[in-house]
């Protein structure tokens, strides 16, 4: 139960935007875990906590690389969607690097946490 709930907060968490639901899925068919307890963690990231959770990875992620203007200045009266991606750009690199670790981190303590509280439940 924990090593299913830890891989889905980890898949989650990865900056993998998109495919959290079908990794994990894939992930419990290959692992042969809990698909039920997997999709759970892979939900621990959803549309109220992604915005929060991607943004503080992105801020650990240029953190980490010694990236110090994270935030761009933006035209925003000549933006076009090829711009906007164009802007962003530096910050790729920090959102894969930052939110990767938050997922790690995440699982290793969610894993604690689960194995804890079903190894206490069973007695």
């Amino acid at each position: 139960m924990a090593t299913a709930f830890a891989i889905g907060v980890f898949i989650g968490m990865s900056p993998l935007l998109g495919l959290h639901t079908v990794l994990g899925l894939l992930a419990a068919w290959l692992f042969r875990l809990n698909r039920l307890i997997t999709m759970v963690g892979v939900f621990v990231t959803n549309p109220w906590t992604i915005v929060p959770i991607y943004s503080f990875g992105t801020w650990l992620g240029a953190r980490i690389i010694g990236m110090n203007k994270i935030i761009p200045v933006i035209h925003w009266t000549d933006i076009t969607l090829l711009g906007f991606f164009k802007e962003f750009r530096p910050l790729l690199l920090p959102f894969i690097i930052g939110n990767t670790a938050i997922g790690l981190i995440s699982a290793v303590v969610s894993y604690l946490l689960i194995y804890k509280a079903v190894k206490k439940y069973r007695g």
